[in-house]
């Protein structure tokens, strides 16, 4: 006599099965945390190399006295437009720096979950994730060179943040849930950041650092933490 099938456990192998062959899931929690550190330390440095930039600004120097206690980077956007073109090849240098170093770190974790628990790393799904993500993101991008240009400075941390926000809506579809949320809190974030802009680097470290390093350990206690033997 064949044993009972359970309708219910079919129902979940087969949910299981689309989800493997429709979804990204191979991303690790491990790998948001790395970015976010990154980010962290991206943000570090560019405040400390602004700072010592100019640091002379604000102390009877060429920018007035109204910006004494003020940042680098609200003195880098008070200043001459020659300041800001002298000041973009290493706020570029720093920009690419971060995104290169967070995506290798990102993919190193991945693939070490990808190979661990013997899931897929590069197929159709995570094509359409990658494009998904990586046309915002251009586009992102090169707006906000043209804000920098146009002496909006102080808009172009903000768009980044909605921008990858909308990156990360736009891929989620294809990957974990987790995703979205991170996404919707990077669009408050920017819109929060667009109110305040002499606090550009405070919400670059908040969004791109911290979202991440949180987004990372929720992903990780969720999918990867072993359990504990009882």
């Amino acid at each position: 006599m064949k044993p009972a099938v359970d309708p219910l456990a079919q129902l979940t192998e087969i949910r299981a099965i689309m989800e493997r062959s429709s979804r990204f899931i191979s991303l690790s929690g491990l790998s948001g945390v790395g970015a976010g550190v990154v980010a962290l330390a991206g943000a570090a440095f560019g405040h400390w190399y602004l700072h010592n930039q100019f640091e002379g600004a604000g102390r009877g120097g060429e920018y007035g006295s109204s910006v004494v206690d003020a940042s680098g980077f609200v003195r880098l956007m008070e200043g001459s437009e020659a300041d800001r073109l002298a000041t973009l090849p290493f706020l570029l240098a720093l920009a690419v720096g971060i995104a290169a170093l967070a995506t290798v770190v990102a993919f190193w974790f991945t693939r070490r979950r990808a190979r661990r628990e013997g899931l897929p790393l590069w197929g159709a799904v995570s094509r359409r994730l990658f494009w998904s993500m990586a046309v915002p993101l251009v586009v992102g991008g090169l707006f906000c060179i043209q804000l920098y240009l146009r002496g909006a400075a102080g808009l172009v941390v903000p768009a980044m943040l909605l921008f990858y926000g909308l990156a990360l809506l736009n891929a989620s579809k294809y990957t974990v849930d987790e995703i979205k949320l991170l996404g919707i809190s990077l669009l408050a974030l920017g819109l929060v950041a667009g109110l305040l802009p002499n606090y550009a680097f405070l919400f670059f470290a908040l969004g791109f650092g911290f979202g991440h390093i949180g987004y990372g350990l929720i992903m990780y206690n969720r999918y990867e933490r072993t359990p504990r033997p009882q």
